[in-house]
């Protein structure tokens, strides 16, 4: 094994769709949602050989907090107490998402973590305990391991086979407010408004880009309106992107505050994204593609 430093993209999650079934009687809630990946996201290299560190650095590393609480850390070593002899070494994260935004930018990390580690240990990336390392260390690790349109479903544990979903093109807007999902969730709770009883639309995902988005606005995000109630500036960013020119669809992305709009082509997508800009420079705006992680 050499000691050449290796590069892994860490996508950023989207939630086309989220529905909270209910809370469990271990106190987590059962979820449903559509997930595709962005081709925006996070940059980890990994250096094996040494002592496990992280460094952090990029345009929103200020947010992520302690090193010492971070899930590429936590990730590295529950693989460790699952695999005897695991080398580990030092880590960078180049971090680009917005933190505690809807995007599970920690988790897409600790993914890109355990992918890093099993290459460099000779490990194949199915090895069932590198599913079993992710589970340990977030619920949304699992589904970012191998980051493809899935259906996520129970505590994030349960994971269909990979979708064929058409290519999107859409604008992510994060307004700068960070949002607890634990606090939104709760919010739900509050108001009763959380739990949705129903599962999701429709399982037969896919078709070409029209039918497939006005299926998606049949559904939503049960953890919208919540959210919205902690952090008004989601109901603004929506209302904006919903009102710009051939934006198909608007809708909060996990338990937010990043949202996202749909838009016919990429140059579309593009155009709305200068337009957002230019008017609310402020807001972290990005264009990109949605399916499988780039």
């Amino acid at each position: 094994m050499g000691s050449t430093a290796r590069a892994e993209k860490a996508p950023a999650k989207i939630n086309l769709t989220l529905r909270v079934l209910g809370r469990r009687a271990d106190g987590y809630h059962e979820l449903e949602s559509l997930v595709a990946f962005a081709g925006v996201g996070d940059a980890l290299t990994f250096a094996p050989g040494g002592a496990l560190t992280l460094a952090v650095s990029g345009p929103t590393a200020q947010a992520v907090g302690d090193n010492a609480d971070n899930l590429v850390l936590k990730a590295a070593r529950a693989l460790a107490e699952r695999i005897a002899g695991l080398t580990l070494g030092s880590f960078a994260l180049s971090k680009r998402l917005p933190v505690a935004a809807g995007l599970g930018g920690g988790s897409a990390d600790a993914a890109a973590a355990l992918r890093l580690l099993a290459r460099a240990n000779g490990v194949a990336l199915d090895d069932p305990r590198l599913m079993q390392a992710a589970q340990a260390t977030g619920s949304d690790v699992p589904v970012c391991l191998d980051p493809k349109p899935r259906l996520m479903r129970g505590v994030g544990d349960v994971l269909s086979a990979q979708l064929d979903l058409p290519r999107l093109f859409a604008v992510l807007v994060n307004p700068g407010v960070a949002v607890s999902t634990r606090d939104v969730l709760a919010a739900g709770e509050a108001s009763g408004g959380v739990s949705s009883p129903t599962p999701l639309v429709s399982e037969g995902w896919g078709g070409e880009p029209t039918t497939f988005v006005a299926a998606l606005a049949k559904d939503r995000n049960d953890l919208e309106a919540p959210a919205i109630e902690l952090e008004p500036a989601i109901a603004n960013v929506l209302a904006v992107l919903q009102a710009l020119p051939d934006c198909r669809l608007a809708r909060m992305s996990g338990s937010g505050a990043t949202c996202f709009g749909l838009f016919p082509t990429n140059a579309a997508a593009a155009a709305a994204a200068r337009t957002l800009r230019v008017g609310y420079p402020q807001w972290w705006v990005r264009a990109t593609a949605l399916g499988a992680g780039q």
